[in-house]
């Protein structure tokens, strides 16, 4: 693997990771209702969650390529569309602002937190599409086993982080105002890029 196709990699994973999803909502409510450090491991479980959903991924890909090479095309086809609706729908609701009416609530504990993303990354199979579509748009066949685990901390590395910085802004009161203000711009670039990207999975 080049270190063109592991950037390519890291930086989808990256978009994957600040997609609007259950995940980020969760983060953001965290850091409103309890703050940075149950935050922080909550973003842990995220993290987790999201190597669950990549390694998932990698084995089916790997074996489906081995046995059905024309399902690996149709795979194709199909993670590029989801990519692209759900960039559609990224733009179209970019207006529509976060939920940010959750109560104030004692802190869970670090476990708890930590399961709390765990679950509510599990709990959305999307995750798993949106890899399977990475995976193949990126990794050549016969990629070394110590490469794939690279791929899998930088995913962890990546859900891990972004969620972290999520919390960090509602956990803010005099950033959290700024950073809803541009919700419209970041959620619609975003959204571009990522249609466009859906349509290099799809096409190559």
């Amino acid at each position: 693997m080049t270190l063109a196709a592991f950037l390519a990699f890291a930086s989808l994973s990256l978009f994957a990771a600040i997609s609007p999803g259950p995940a980020v909502i969760m983060a953001a409510r965290t850091g409103l209702t309890e703050g940075l450090r149950t935050g922080a491991f909550l973003a842990a479980g995220i993290g987790a969650g999201a190597v669950v959903w990549a390694s998932a991924a990698m084995f089916g890909l790997n074996l489906v390529f081995a046995v059905a090479p024309a399902l690996l095309w149709a795979l194709k086809i199909l993670g590029g569309g989801y990519l692209i609706y759900m960039a559609y729908h990224l733009w179209k609701d970019a207006r529509t602002p976060l939920d940010t009416s959750a109560r104030s609530t004692l802190p869970r504990s670090p476990a708890s937190a930590f399961r709390l993303g765990l679950f509510t990354q599990l709990a959305n199979p999307k995750p798993a599409v949106m890899f399977s579509a990475i995976f193949l748009g990126t990794i050549p066949p016969q990629t070394p086993a110590w490469v794939y685990a690279a791929l899998l901390a930088v995913i962890f590395f990546n859900e891990t982080v972004w969620n972290i910085l999520v919390a960090r802004i509602f956990s803010l009161e005099r950033t959290r105002a700024g950073y809803i203000s541009l919700k419209t711009v970041i959620d619609r670039s975003f959204g571009a890029l990522l249609g466009l990207l859906g349509i290099k999975v799809a096409l190559t």
